[in-house]
């Protein structure tokens, strides 16, 4: 494998992901792969709701948002491990980032949870159900 192996995860559940991280571990692992995790914050920037949020609130969420992910890759990984992964803070829609950054990144497989569906969703969650449509590389989901 040439490219990273990009992980997705979601820090609102701290212990959700591990197993996700884990496994995504594993497959760099296997195929001697940099190991990249990214997490998406909501643009707060937008239009709609720009309004109720101070203009420092954005940076405050990447800044938080950052600490989170590297809490969560070490706690799941190790501190070793975790030194050695490229930590990515994306902002705006989640599925659109972690798509645009596989994309950038020239990533050979995404990793991404699939979490307990509302009946709406009974397949995937709406965002890994996109990354598999619509990625252009392959796509591992962790149930």
């Amino acid at each position: 494998m040439t490219g990273p192996v990009l992980c997705a995860v979601d820090i609102s559940n701290e212990n959700r992901d591990i197993h996700v991280l884990e496994e995504a571990a594993r497959l760099a692992g296997l195929y001697g792969a940099q190991l990249d995790v990214i997490t998406v914050v909501p643009d707060y920037g937008m239009s709609v709701v720009s309004n109720f949020f101070d203009k420092s609130y954005h940076d405050k969420a990447v800044e938080e948002a950052r600490r989170r992910l590297n809490d969560l890759v070490e706690r799941a990984l190790g501190k070793e491990a975790n030194a050695k992964v490229r930590h990515i803070v994306a902002t705006g829609n989640a599925y659109e980032e972690i798509l645009h950054v596989a994309e950038t990144d020239g990533a050979q497989l995404i990793v991404v949870g699939a979490h307990k569906p509302d009946f709406k969703d009974y397949l995937l969650g709406p965002n890994a159900a996109r990354i598999v449509r619509h990625s252009n590389c392959s796509v591992h989901v962790v149930r």
